[in-house]
């Protein structure tokens, strides 16, 4: 009796936890033709740089605002984590993280094919992580070599920053689709360590971390998605089979009528 309680307790929090990310409104991400033309050194470095990407404006109960804006552009998704609020800087330890899952199916623990990504203010390494690890002290991620073509870097605004001229925070990701894998709805985690405080902003916001490494279960992130269904794009030999395809359709069909 008493382990069919704890049981219970589990589906229940099981249960409870995907309908409150169900509840949250999916990010939605926009394909753009110019992030192959962004500097990653942690910041704007010019104004039009990040300007063709999707803006979602995070703000939380102590007046913090952070600006994440979002793009995919042929094998890589691209982020940016403006922390407008966050004005103190700890080299080393502010860390932004994001994180993906493929199939968006909301385990209560993380497969192989979920993966998180951590990028350190001004550090001299950003890092990735995967699922499916056996050790549960961080959420069941376990670091692995970085993926060819990742980037994660975390810097200080300047003055071309479009939200602020007073400098603070930013990260800038570029993530490639070879390892999270191709899809127009990706569960999807944001969490960024204010070192000066020792607080966290998350996002979904109901996620409560007590450490960097303190990774919430799948199912209660939320959902990152392309609207249009541009993402996941075709690949250049996809898109040659294309007119190939057609014309042999032709054909077929113009020697049935002959």
């Amino acid at each position: 009796m008493k382990y069919k309680k704890y049981f219970i307790v589990i589906i229940l929090l099981v249960l409870f936890g995907t309908q409150v990310a169900a509840a949250t409104e999916p990010i939605p991400i926009t394909l753009s033709g110019d992030m192959d033309k962004v500097i990653f050194d942690g910041k704007w470095t010019y104004l039009q740089e990040w300007k063709e990407s999707s803006l979602n404006t995070l703000s939380y109960n102590d007046g913090t605002l952070i600006q994440l804006r979002t793009a995919h552009q042929n094998n890589f998704i691209y982020v940016l984590v403006d922390a407008v609020s966050l004005t103190h800087f700890n080299k080393g330890s502010d860390t932004a993280m994001v994180c993906f899952d493929q199939n968006n199916n909301k385990s209560a623990i993380p497969h192989a094919n979920e993966y998180c990504f951590v990028a350190v203010l001004e550090g001299k390494s950003s890092f990735a992580l995967e699922g499916n690890s056996m050790l549960g002290m961080n959420g069941h991620f376990k670091k692995i070599p970085n993926p060819e073509g990742f980037i994660g870097i975390g810097g200080i605004s300047d003055e071309n920053d479009r939200y602020s001229d007073v400098p603070h925070q930013n990260y800038e990701f570029r993530i490639p689709t070879d390892l999270v894998g191709r899809s127009d709805s990706y569960g999807f985690y944001l969490t960024v360590y204010d070192a000066h405080d020792n607080k966290f902003y998350s996002w979904p916001q109901y996620t409560d971390p007590t450490t960097v490494f303190d990774i919430p279960s799948p199912h209660l992130w939320g959902s990152i998605i392309s609207p249009d269904k541009s993402l996941p794009e075709f690949q250049l030999p996809t898109l040659a089979l294309i007119p190939a395809f057609l014309i042999t359709l032709y054909l077929t069909r113009f020697r049935n009528k002959i």
